[in-house]
């Protein structure tokens, strides 16, 4: 798990060592343990590493490979890095170290781009080719991997955040009017390949990227998982599909076991947390370390879910550590959370991951984590009313659910430069809809959640925020495989008990029935939630500051009602407005964006 960073010039200079070196400083965090630079001609590679697997200096990278021709860096990991090694062996690949990346280098040598489908894992890299001047970079299947790209004459750069990007400057830093639409629609989720910089994209999950030494670049989708049922699994009964789906999730939790360093769980107490560590006392783990985070109540609210996973951490017996924040180290930790962000999140967890992930880092490097299930199986309380609508009606009925206000509204709240006259938020939700390979309107909405809502909050968010203290989270439920499995489950066992129905009926023979049967919980962060005191201030002060009235993004009557009543206006899943829109202002001032 690491930062990545390149330069690659198509005008015939010599790539930009300082630049790229700039932006490792910015991925410092994500790579404490070693940093590396590369230059040859016009591409420059660099890199900060966190140590997981082959601690020795030989998995340090940039990593060259004079013999074939290659140099890369990569961020992530490849699960089955070791039986992919033992191939290459057989084709006669010779190994100067035990890492994952040499794997990858050879694996690439081997069988060109197309290795990316051979690779069990989570993962971004750059791969440059001496012979041809090729550059090629890659993001994992779900995008568990962040990869941003800036375009300046002449050049592009890439990074694993888009703050590096900013640090290394020539980037346009003005407000894409698009994904602010999407920003303000779309749950604060702006899709690839857009960011909410006009000047900073990101290349989309399971995506291959060439570019050749002229600048012409080519792009090639490698995945895509299909929502319908599948002729290989029919006939399968209720019993059959929870094995299945728990067999595939008890290789997926195995998998994630592979490393040179301890492996330890974030243990909420709900149902997929609680799994991973029951199917990891199946496999014999003894001591795991579990962690678990609370807050203080505010406004009535509770704030941990203590006596949950209390309850598992006893039952499996594993090394359990409560983690109670005050509520004065909550705010403390905003700025840092939103220093972390690599693009605006809004989410309150985001600043309970930050707080989490510099707690557990105190004492183990990787971290399994429970994210991705609800997307994937249904577990939200949108989808029971997608259940049996008709497709003709898919779009409308999803965004009746989803979408955070209609288009119409939106001319309340932006100022009139920023507003567009199209419904772009609607129109990518259409069009994401009308592609083929998904059955119903609840698979079609799981599709699009699980491609693009997921890898761009709940999985982003994830990322962000462990990796700002060098710690490695891997997500099980999002194993392709795993992915590919659930999307053929029939909609109503998904929607069964509420939700994530096959899985609770797979889970009874892991873990305790009353874990499994209590009400969904979430992440609490009731300061944040029920806004007051200090956060508050913090929210006035960046909707007030000059950059802000510069900016004039929102109508000034929409900011001043949602100041008068902050914990009033809420969006159709249930987000505070002012934190959303006082959200963006705290990041993009945060960053120094004017």
């Amino acid at each position: 798990m690491c930062g990545i960073a390149a330069e690659v010039r198509f005008d015939g200079e010599v790539a930009d060592v300082g630049a790229v070196a700039a932006m490792c400083e910015v991925l410092a965090p994500r790579g404490p343990d070693g940093s590396g630079v590369w230059q040859s001609g016009p591409v420059a590679l660099g890199h900060r590493r966190l140590r997981i697997i082959d601690l020795s200096d030989a998995g340090a990278q940039p990593m060259v490979d004079i013999e074939l021709g290659l140099t890369c860096v990569f961020n992530g990991i490849v699960y089955n890095y070791r039986e992919l090694r033992e191939e290459l062996r057989g084709h006669g690949y010779r190994f100067a170290s035990t890492s994952d990346t040499e794997v990858v280098l050879k694996a690439y040598h081997r069988w060109g781009a197309a290795c990316v489908e051979r690779f069990l894992g989570m993962f971004a890299f750059v791969v440059v080719e001496r012979d041809t001047g090729r550059v090629v970079v890659a993001r994992d299947r779900l995008g568990i991997k962040p990869v941003y790209l800036s375009r300046g004459p002449g050049r592009v750069r890439i990074a694993s955040t888009l703050p590096a990007l900013v640090r290394a400057g020539g980037v346009d830093t003005s407000i894409d009017r698009v994904a602010l639409h999407h920003y303000m629609s779309f749950h604060a989720v702006v899709p690839a390949p857009r960011t909410i910089l006009a000047g900073v994209g990101k290349l989309p999950p399971a995506t291959v990227r060439t570019y050749e030494p002229d600048g012409r670049e080519s792009d090639h989708v490698y995945w895509s998982p299909v929502h319908e049922r599948r002729a290989d699994l029919a006939g399968l009964s209720p019993a059959d599909w929870q094995d299945a789906v728990l067999d595939s999730l008890r290789t997926a939790v195995r998998r994630r076991m592979v490393a040179d360093v301890p492996v330890g769980v974030l243990l909420s107490g709900g149902l997929d947390s609680s799994l991973i560590v029951g199917l990891l006392a199946e496999e014999g783990q003894r001591d795991l370390a579990t962690f678990s985070i609370g807050f203080e109540a505010v406004g009535g609210r509770e704030g941990d879910e203590f006596a949950w996973s209390d309850v598992v951490a006893e039952h499996f017996g594993t090394d359990h550590h409560r983690l109670l924040v005050p509520t004065a180290d909550v705010h403390a930790g905003l700025d840092g959370a939103i220093g972390a962000m690599g693009e605006p999140m809004t989410s309150h967890d985001c600043v309970a991951f930050y707080l989490l992930a510099q707690q557990v880092s105190r004492h183990v490097k990787v971290v399994q984590s429970g994210q991705g299930a609800d997307e994937v199986l249904a577990g939200y309380d949108w989808y029971p009313p997608l259940a049996d609508v008709p497709v003709e009606r898919a779009v409308g009925a999803y965004a009746s659910v989803f979408v955070d206000r209609p288009h119409a509204e939106l001319a309340r709240v932006l100022a009139d430069r920023w507003m567009l006259t199209d419904d772009v938020s609607r129109a990518f939700v259409a069009d994401h809809f009308a592609r083929p390979g998904a059955d119903t309107t609840l698979d079609r909405a799981l599709r699009l959640d699980s491609t693009i809502m997921l890898v761009d909050d709940p999985v982003k968010r994830v990322d962000t925020m462990t990796m700002a203290w060098g710690l490695e989270a891997r997500v099980p439920f999002l194993d392709h495989e795993f992915v590919e499995l659930a999307a053929a489950v029939p909609p109503e066992l998904k929607l069964a008990q509420g939700g994530k129905g096959v899985l609770k009926e797979a889970a009874r023979a892991v873990i305790p029935a009353h874990v499994i049967d209590r009400p969904k919980g979430y992440f609490p962060v009731p300061a944040i939630i029920h806004l007051e005191g200090e956060y508050l201030a913090s929210v006035r002060e960046a909707l007030h500051a000059p950059e802000a009235r510069a900016r004039g993004l929102f109508r000034t009557e929409y900011v001043e009602r949602l100041l008068a009543e902050p914990n009033t206006h809420r969006t159709t899943l249930g987000s505070n407005q002012l934190w959303q829109v006082g959200l963006l202002e705290l990041w993009l001032q945060r960053h120094g964006i004017r």
